[in-house]
């Protein structure tokens, strides 16, 4: 049971890296310069790191919830 919880915290903490590196890597190709003062660089830095952390982890919860919900369905067969 408690190696169950472990493996799946060890799923839980790789696919939100992974999720977050795919975000970082996309978002790095869109130019936002337009978007922030020039003055602002730190701040805009900042904000597009805050950006793809909640993208990432977004789509990483939406992944492990459909792993968890396609594991699920053995369950409506029995």
């Amino acid at each position: 049971m408690m190696q169950t919880v472990a493996q799946e915290g060890l799923i839980s903490i790789i696919s939100h890296i992974i999720f977050i590196v795919i975000t970082w890597r996309v978002i790095q190709s869109v130019n936002f310069d337009d978007f922030f003062r020039k003055e602002r660089v730190f701040e805009a830095r900042i904000l597009i790191i805050l950006i793809t952390i909640v993208i990432g982890t977004t789509v990483s919860n939406f992944f492990l919830d459909f792993l968890q919900w396609s594991q699920q369905l053995i369950y409506l067969f029995e």
